[in-house]
């Protein structure tokens, strides 16, 4: 019998810190994760998220082996986000696929945040040249598979979705736990539902 290949990958680009364990056939073994989650009303900086996901990296590197069932040696590939996102952030999960590729001898594959998360997408739908709308905390883009590569067809000019998500919800004081857009619907449901 064929040894399924399996990939670890790093996630951290912005507040939440995550790894993932998963096969070649998208079969996820483990997935945990860790929010840094700032007072209501409060954005996070660079500095303390990065703080915050050194803080949690091993522990959840230790979380999704054991969760897996497996050992360093029956992985692969260390994959991370190697952009876009916050610098301090993606600077941590760098730091450490590198020093855990040289103790388990593994390659490392750097993953682009917004590719990852189009072909994610992609698997899931069974679409084979999808056009893309994507929006995220720092990216609102129309992005479509042309000549060998993603490109963006289209793009907000001056603030992205998602980032003003986060500022409306800061004005409002709403916690980023579980996340802003989150909070702004369910505060919009009760008003709404009480005709205020």
């Amino acid at each position: 019998m064929k040894k399924k290949m399996i990939a670890i990958g790093f996630e951290g680009s912005a507040n939440k810190i995550g790894i993932g364990v998963v096969t070649l056939d998208g079969t996820i073994l483990s997935n945990p994760r860790h929010t840094y989650i700032t007072p209501p009303g409060q954005g996070f900086l660079p500095r303390e998220t990065a703080q915050h996901h050194l803080q949690h990296v091993l522990p959840l590197v230790k979380s999704a082996l054991k969760t897996a069932e497996i050992t360093p040696d029956e992985i692969d590939c260390i994959c991370y986000t190697k952009g876009p996102g916050m610098g301090a952030p993606l600077q941590v999960s760098a730091i450490v696929i590198r020093v855990l590729s040289l103790l388990w001898k593994k390659p490392i594959v750097a993953v682009n945040h917004c590719v990852a998360h189009i072909e994610m997408g992609r698997i899931v739908t069974g679409a084979d040249d999808p056009v893309v709308l994507y929006v995220s905390g720092g990216n609102t883009q129309v992005i479509a598979y042309s000549e060998g590569r993603y490109r963006i067809f289209g793009e907000t000019i001056d603030i992205a979705v998602g980032n003003c998500l986060d500022r409306f919800a800061r004005v409002l004081t709403l916690s980023n736990d579980p996340s802003p857009g989150y909070n702004i619907e369910q505060v919009s449901m009760i008003v709404l539902g009480s005709g205020s």
